[in-house]
């Protein structure tokens, strides 16, 4: 059977699982990964996972993505969140001329990193000239180059129109040190991505160091990842986070069944009916959701590679399956988390920040009840 691209990168982070669990506690405590984990991710070539391979990357299947990303979520979430933030990034190289795309990404540590959509560029000679602050540029802190998806208006401020009339929005790329960051991530959960704040003031980004991001035709790579788009690949990635994280909670609920006993109780928990029953219906829940997922994901794949599009219905499909399984990660790890009773408050034990964790990710754009709306009205217009 032929292997999926990237099946290795599942193989290198199940390999330095154990060192990122280790150095968990000081990526919480100090709000950044550490040294050791950037280091682990960059040797083994993480980042790299949907960089094309003209560059150097894996040009990995979504699935093989996903894979990684369950693997390093088991062992600390804002690792893998931050891994999958920048991995989608890196997507960018794509539509960047070759020469671009080596001096950003083939620079060590060749990490870039974004915040939300916001504001709006000037067009002038050879570039565009923004001042500006955008948020939420989870990995921001290990970053070498930064971007930001702008709206660009002309030299006489008049609103520049893409192809559908609508104003025409770049993602600009410059290097970290050209802007000013802001500490503001001090959150309930995923508190060790650093999903701070940056600015600049008065800078002037050459054309070359932009990009009409998830805009197929402007495509410099024909692969059929990159034809799937960021916003859709985050969906997949953010969704695998939320299933290690859920997997690795409901594990520790497991293990601490087979040995605790509950208050006044003679038996151990393992022996109780009712956390038998729960134990099963939550582990089925967890398997549904991750088979729905990948399923989705495998389906959209092979359509992809026969037809050469990535289809509105492959599109809602991914959107639907994404959302629903961050939900479903939600309530497993709700489950495992009142399964454990006052074990789950303290911090030693390894529940309270997967609870906090999960309901961060929960929170977060790919998680949105609204997705379900505009799958449900796609549904309804066929």
């Amino acid at each position: 059977m032929t292997q999926l691209p990237g099946f290795d990168l599942v193989e290198r982070a199940r390999a330095i699982a154990p060192l990122i669990a280790d150095e968990a506690d000081a990526i919480e405590r100090t709000r950044r990964l550490t040294p050791a984990v950037v280091n682990a991710l960059v040797d083994n070539g993480l980042y790299r996972a949907l960089l094309p391979q003209s560059l150097g990357g894996a040009e990995a299947a979504p699935e093989m993505f996903m894979q990684m990303l369950e693997e390093i979520a088991k062992a600390d979430a804002s690792t893998a969140w931050c891994l999958g933030q920048n991995s989608v990034c890196a997507m960018t190289a794509a539509w960047l001329d070759m020469e671009t795309a080596q001096e950003i990404f083939n620079t060590p540590p060749g990490i870039l990193a974004w915040g939300a959509i916001a504001h709006e560029a000037r067009a002038e000679a050879g570039g565009y000239r923004i001042t500006a602050r955008w948020e939420f540029a989870s990995g921001s802190r290990q970053a070498s180059w930064l971007g930001a998806h702008v709206r660009i208006a002309e030299a006489d401020g008049t609103p520049r129109k893409s192809a559908d009339g609508a104003q025409e929005v770049r993602t600009i790329l410059f290097p970290v040190t050209r802007a000013t960051m802001h500490d503001v991530w001090d959150a309930i959960g995923l508190a060790g991505t650093g999903t701070d704040a940056y600015s600049v003031d008065d800078l002037f980004i050459p054309e070359r160091f932009t990009a009409l991001r998830d805009v197929t035709p402007a495509l410099r790579e024909k692969g059929p990842l990159y034809k799937i788009g960021t916003g859709p690949s985050y969906s997949l990635g953010f969704a695998a986070v939320a299933l290690g994280v859920a997997r690795a909670t409901l594990d520790a609920a497991i293990a601490l069944a087979r040995e605790k006993h509950q208050s006044l109780q003679a038996k151990a928990m393992r022996d109780n009916n009712a956390v038998q029953s729960l134990i099963a219906r939550t582990e089925g829940n967890f398997r549904a959701a991750r088979a729905y997922l990948y399923t989705t994901a495998g389906t959209m794949w092979r359509d992809l590679n026969a037809s050469g599009e990535f289809s509105d219905v492959n599109r809602n499909a991914v959107r639907l399956a994404s959302t629903w399984t961050i939900h479903q990660s939600a309530a497993v790890v709700d489950a495992a988390y009142h399964m454990a009773g006052a074990t789950a408050v303290f911090k030693k034990n390894p529940f309270e920040r997967r609870f906090r964790d999960m309901h961060a990710i929960a929170q977060q754009l790919q998680a949105r009840d609204t997705h379900y709306e505009d799958v449900g009205r796609a549904i309804l217009a066929d």
